[in-house]
C-alpha cells in the first residue's frame, strides 16, 4: 500500500454506501465518508478497535498508527485497512466488512449525573451514572463510551451494567499522567453532571452464538467482561462461561465474591481469578493468559472476550490462535492510557 504524496484530492468509492467522495489531502477515508453523511461503521477513530475494518478493493492508502489487535499483518496482507487511519493515495476502492451477526446501535448523547462512587480496589473507582436525557441508551454487551466528566477531556470507558440497566456503571482506573482518571479518583462527586456518546466497538457478545465462552479480563477489563457474562446469564445462554479475572495481588481483586457468588448460582459459570505476584496466597497465580493455555489444549468452537492491557490482549491473543482459534472468534480489547496513545501518535484514547 504506497502513498502518492501528492498533495491533491482523490475520488474514493465506497461500494458498501454506492457513493463516490473526495477525499482531501492529508484526510481518512472515515473522515471524509462522516463528513459526506455516509453512515460508516466506526468505533473509537484511533485505530484501536476494528470496527471501520475494510475490504481495500482498489487503489493505494498510507496507514497512519494503528493497534495491531484492530489490524493484524495476515489482516493487512490480505488487503484490508482501517477506514479511520487510510489516507488514500490515489483513486480507490473500499468495502466495509459486513458481519453476519453486525448489530448497530442508534448512537446517543446522553446527560447524565453520578449517583454513586465507589472504591472497587485502591486504584480504580466504580462509577454509577443515572442518565437524565438523551436516551433510551441501547448497547450491546461488551461496548464502550465517550465518556466527558466536567473539565476533563472525553475518555473511552465500557459499560460494566447490562444493556437496559436505568444506570449506567463504569470502572475508572487512576493512571499516572491520566487527568480524567486523576479527576475521577480526588474530584469527582454524587450530582456531578457527566456527558455519554455512544455506544462504540466490535467487541460486543454474540448472542447467537452457542459454543463455548473464554473470557479474560485484566485490571478494569473486568467492566466490559462483566456485562459480557453477566448479559450471557441474563440470556440464559446454554454454554460453559469461563472467566479468567488476572491482576497484579489480592489487594488489586474486585468483585470476587460477586462472581463466586454467580458461579454458584449458574453451574455453567466458571471463575478463576489469577494473581501474576501472589506470594502466600492461596489463590491460582502465574499470568492470565498462561493460565488460561493450561487449562486448553482445545479451543474449537470456542469465542473468546479479552480485555485490559494491552500487553495481556496480545499475548492471549498469540496463545489462543496457536491453539487454532480463528482470529474473527477472538473479541479484543485493550485498553490503552492516554500516554500510551500520545506515544502511539494516535487522535484519541482511553484512560482506563
Amino acid at each position: 500500500m504506497r502513498y502518492n504524496a501528492c498533495k491533491m484530492s482523490f475520488k474514493v468509492h465506497i461500494a458498501s454506501a454506492a457513493r463516490t467522495i473526495d477525499v482531501p489531502p492529508g484526510t481518512t477515508i472515515l473522515d471524509a465518508a462522516l463528513d459526506a453523511g455516509i453512515s460508516y461503521p466506526f468505533g473509537c477513530q484511533s485505530g484501536n478497535c476494528g470496527a471501520c475494518k475494510s475490504h481495500l478493493v482498489k487503489g493505494e492508502v498510507t496507514m497512519e498508527g494503528y493497534s495491531e489487535f484492530a489490524l493484524s499483518d495476515d489482516e493487512k496482507a490480505r488487503g484490508l485497512i482501517l477506514a479511520c487511519r487510510a489516507v488514500p493515495g490515489a483513486e480507490s476502492e473500499v468495502s466495509w466488512l459486513e458481519e453476519d451477526d453486525l448489530i448497530v446501535h442508534p448512537r446517543r448523547l446522553l446527560a447524565c449525573k453520578v449517583v454513586s462512587i465507589d472504591d472497587a480496589t485502591h486504584d480504580i473507582k466504580r462509577i454509577r451514572l443515572e442518565i437524565v436525557s438523551g436516551g433510551p441508551f441501547d448497547f450491546s454487551a461488551g461496548q464502550f463510551a465517550s465518556v466527558t466528566f466536567e473539565g476533563c477531556p472525553p475518555r473511552d470507558y465500557s459499560m460494566a451494567n447490562v444493556p437496559g440497566d436505568p444506570v449506567l456503571e463504569f470502572h475508572v482506573r487512576r493512571t499516572v499522567g491520566g487527568a480524567t482518571s486523576a479527576h475521577v479518583s480526588e474530584k469527582l462527586k454524587v450530582g456531578d453532571s457527566v456527558r455519554v456518546e455512544g455506544p462504540f466497538g466490535p467487541s460486543y457478545l454474540r448472542e447467537s452464538h452457542r459454543g463455548p465462552i473464554i473470557a479474560v479480563a485484566g485490571g478494569s477489563g473486568m467492566a466490559p467482561i462483566k456485562s459480557v457474562i453477566e448479559r450471557a446469564l441474563q440470556k440464559e445462554l446454554p454454554q460453559h462461561i469461563y472467566f479468567y479475572f488476572g491482576v497484579r495481588s489480592e489487594r488489586d481483586l474486585y468483585l470476587h465474591d460477586h462472581f463466586a457468588a454467580l458461579a454458584a448460582k449458574h453451574k455453567n459459570l466458571h471463575f478463576v481469578p489469577v494473581l501474576s505476584e501472589g506470594g502466600d496466597s492461596t489463590l491460582r497465580q502465574g499470568l492470565v493468559h498462561e493460565a488460561v493455555a493450561q487449562d486448553f489444549d482445545e479451543v474449537d468452537g470456542c469465542k473468546a472476550y479479552l480485555a485490559g492491557p494491552p500487553v495481556m490482549v496480545e499475548a492471549a491473543t498469540l496463545m489462543l490462535e496457536q491453539r487454532g482459534m480463528r482470529r474473527a472468534d477472538i473479541h479484543a480489547d485493550a485498553f490503552y492510557t492516554a500516554a500510551e496513545m500520545a506515544t502511539a501518535g494516535r487522535k484519541t484514547g482511553a484512560d482506563q
